[in-house]
């Protein structure tokens, strides 16, 4: 097995939507705003390639939407996903499987695409099975009134009317390993991946960022706050436990860690970059 991160880009979101309650005199020492009060986020995935197969987990933003829909979040860098993938010698035509953490619009939306006439949608991966679970398709597709925005219909319905969507189980999923949680969206997947004899924890969105480790600090977008800390709790007690490495999708600085127990409870150990720590 191999593992490539692929950046697709940056954006940028309102810093205290992204903390919640936590006073941005706090978290601006981490996540420093713009005149705005916009933070600066990562759209990175990860590619696995295992024997046949190769996975990606989550694709980013895309680019089928209108230009006034890209100016609320300020894209900006020169990574793309076409030019990740291309960095290890890979194309979009190479994806057999793609694995969706959830639905939201930053981490579906690379998976379909205009086609050249601009006038139907098409797989952006053509040869791949794009997996989600039933209960979090059915929660994104009977959205609530405080997810619609996040739930867009161009992301999620072609990937049922392409015939490329497939719902998880243990038999057929390729990522077997994963942890599911509700407290962000209903179902959300972070896949646990051993690799060079370390558990590797694709975070997703239960902790966005490096910064995001300290109990209270839970993103006003979550549905359910009180149950992402809940979880947030478990899954870092057992983090230290079994000495994860942490792999973040949103941190535009940090690409990984690991945690460790102090006086104020569990933070980061150590910081470091996917291929600095496993070559």
């Amino acid at each position: 097995m191999k593992l490539y991160v692929i950046n697709t880009g940056y954006f940028k979101l309102d810093g205290g939507a992204m903390f919640g309650v936590v006073p941005k005199t706090i978290w601006q020492k981490t996540n420093p705003a713009d005149e705005n009060n916009m933070c600066n986020w990562a759209m990175r995935c990860l590619l696995i390639e295992d024997g046949k197969r190769l996975i990606l987990i989550d694709n980013g933003i895309g680019e089928k939407q209108e230009d006034k829909f890209f100016s609320h979040y300020y894209l900006h860098g020169t990574d793309t996903l076409q030019k990740s993938l291309a960095k290890y010698g890979f194309t979009p035509n190479d994806i057999t499987d793609v694995f969706l953490t959830h639905l939201h619009f930053d981490h579906c939306g690379g998976g379909i695409k205009w086609n050249k006439d601009h006038t139907r949608f098409e797989a952006t991966f053509p040869n791949a099975v794009y997996w989600t679970n039933k209960a979090h398709w059915k929660w994104a597709t009977e959205p609530n009134a405080r997810e619609k925005a996040s739930f867009l219909k161009e992301n999620i319905l072609p990937m049922q009317e392409l015939g490329i969507l497939t719902f998880t189980d243990i038999e057929t999923s390729p990522l077997k390993n994963y942890i599911t949680v509700n407290g962000h969206t209903d179902a959300m997947m972070l896949p646990i991946l051993e690799y060079q004899q370390r558990k590797i924890v694709f975070c997703a969105d239960l902790l966005p960022s490096v910064g995001h480790i300290p109990l209270p600090y839970v993103m006003g977008y979550d549905t359910r706050p009180l149950l992402t800390l809940e979880e947030k709790e478990i899954f870092l007690k057992k983090a230290v436990e079994e000495k994860y490495v942490l792999f973040f999708e949103h941190d535009s600085v940090n690409e990984c860690c690991t945690l460790t127990h102090t006086e104020k409870g569990i933070r980061s150990d150590s910081t470091f970059s996917f291929t600095e720590y496993f070559g």
